[in-house]
């Protein structure tokens, strides 16, 4: 029997190095949106996630940054929202991770405005 390699895209591997760091910070709700099959996409995917404090948001903010940075050597290639930490947003292109203070993300709902996106929720670590 054969078993075949299963290789991820750049975009997957940059999404579950994201969701990685995003765990090493204990984030929470964290929720992928595969856009790849929306025709009016922006990007390949969405990582989103909840911190419950403006202090846990910049923790993961920068534990995103540094674990893709240490892991697959990407940075991101712009970074909006790190002044009042209520919803940062780390554009990598192909991939973009949005951190929400808890009560921001109720507010924007971007999980509804993608809805037609192929959702993956991710357990929160314990």
């Amino acid at each position: 029997m054969v078993k075949k390699k299963i290789e991820l895209d750049h975009s997957e591997m940059l999404s579950k190095c994201i969701v990685e760091g995003m765990q090493e910070n204990k984030a929470k709700d964290i929720v992928v949106l595969d856009l790849r099959g929306l025709e009016s996409r922006v990007c390949d995917f969405f990582v989103i996630c909840s911190g419950e404090s403006s202090t846990q948001v910049d923790g993961i903010t920068n534990a995103i940054t540094r674990y893709t940075r240490k892991t697959i050597k990407e940075k991101p290639w712009h970074i909006e929202g790190q002044r009042n930490s209520e919803w940062v947003l780390l554009d990598y292109i192909d991939v973009v991770a949005h951190v929400f203070y808890k009560d921001a993300r109720s507010f924007y709902e971007i999980e509804e405005l993608w809805a037609d996106a192929v959702r993956t929720d991710i357990p929160d670590l314990n």
